[in-house]
């Protein structure tokens, strides 16, 4: 079953929808003009509940088949945007300064609101579907937010499936994996407090920039030396502040980065290793060292049969020579992860062509890629909900 030809005619529609959000984008909770945005549309459509507020700003629409009762599956939407200045210098770039859709959010939410309109129309399944649109993927943690609402509970959901579009990979085009598809993301801080003093009398001082140093080189040999070079690990330093002064040698220095890994154990032995180095280097240089660690988003995991389902489905739309089934994982975050915890599903990628990358002030969905998106998630469910 190739492209669906609803999803083609209404293309030019959920374009317009989609140039709408991008103009107008919202950072984390604060998609409030989004979420009304998709609640009218979904009211609209027709769908039988439209329930606000699940995770702050979330927003969730209930379409029923015409077969009859049967299970409930979720399709996810992110909606949020970033805080990057556009650059894309297309007509429809963003409004308002300091704000972009520069990760496609807004391509991901008007696919879904084009999904919601074609289910609506049609209901040739059995069963229903729960569209749920999430705020702050970005950082926000949006989805954990939404299943700490009861979303998952409160609406039934048997599996729940996800998308993202992917510069790089050709239009029209599908990547998926079993297992780790996206890492975990780990945040680390480091407060070294050492005794300041002139730059002159080194000797009379205990130099934290020193320390500093020797620590940013230690942390290195946590993925060189002290990881299986077959699991997947990366530690970076991505601040150094320390000093203000020529001749003085500061009291404090301050160092942060993140720490990305694809299995539960590596992601727990960087953490002990990363408080090992600090402790080591405290005693080595005389100073104090404390690192705060922050755990963010977990792996997202695909489950096997959801993937295996999901691969078929995106075949059915393109054939079978333009979905890799064994894509490479990306060390990016995804807080899909915490629904993938708690339920059946998978998460695909989406070939968004030869455009700038995702995060890039540059960067556009491309709205040719929105009737195999509509396609996807709709034979998702009809294929689920069979009647």
């Amino acid at each position: 079953m190739p492209v669906l030809n609803r999803a083609v005619e209404i293309q030019s529609e959920v374009t317009e929808w989609r140039r709408y959000l991008h103009q107008n984008p919202e950072l984390l909770y604060d998609v409030f003009n989004t979420a009304k945005f998709v609640e009218e549309k979904l009211k609209s459509f027709g769908c039988d509940e439209v329930v606000t507020g699940i995770g702050r700003t979330g927003v969730v629409g209930i379409i029923k088949g015409r077969h009859g009762d049967g299970p409930v599956i979720g399709l996810r939407a992110d909606m949020d945007a970033l805080p990057i200045q556009e650059t894309s210098g297309v007509e429809w770039a963003s409004k308002t300064d300091g704000k972009a859709h520069s990760c496609g959010h807004d391509g991901h939410t008007a696919m879904m609101l084009g999904t919601a309109q074609y289910l609506s129309e049609t209901r040739n399944f059995r069963g229903s579907v729960a569209l749920i649109f999430q705020p702050a993927e970005e950082g926000g943690a949006g989805g954990l937010a939404m299943i700490e609402d009861g979303l998952l509970e409160k609406f039934q959901i048997r599996e729940v499936y996800g998308l993202h579009n992917r510069p790089g990979i050709a239009l029209g085009e599908f990547a998926i994996c079993k297992g780790p598809i996206m890492a975990a993301t780990d945040e680390f801080d480091i407060i070294i407090s050492g005794k300041g003093g002139h730059a002159a009398m080194p000797h009379t001082t205990i130099d934290p920039v020193v320390a500093g140093a020797q620590l940013i080189t230690t942390l290195q040999s946590i993925v060189s030396r002290r990881t299986d070079p077959l699991d997947s690990l990366v530690v970076s330093v991505t601040k150094f502040h320390a000093g203000d002064a020529h001749n003085v040698i500061p009291q404090e220095a301050r160092l942060a980065g993140t720490v990305r890994s694809l299995s539960k154990n590596t992601r727990k032995e960087a953490e002990e290793a990363i408080k090992a180095a600090a402790a080591g280097i405290a005693t080595l240089t005389s100073t104090s060292i404390e690192v705060k660690y922050k755990k963010n988003y977990p792996v997202t995991f695909n489950h096997d049969a959801e993937t295996d389902f999901s691969a078929r489905i995106a075949k059915q739309i393109v054939g079978d020579a333009k979905v890799d089934t064994q894509t490479p994982p990306m060390m990016a975050g995804e807080d899909f992860s915490y629904m993938l915890e708690k339920c059946p599903g998978s998460y695909i990628f989406l070939g968004n062509g030869d455009s700038a990358g995702l995060h890039h002030p540059a960067y556009d969905f491309n709205d040719d890629a929105i009737p195999y998106g509509i396609s996807y998630f709709v034979q998702i469910v009809e294929t689920a909900l069979a009647a």
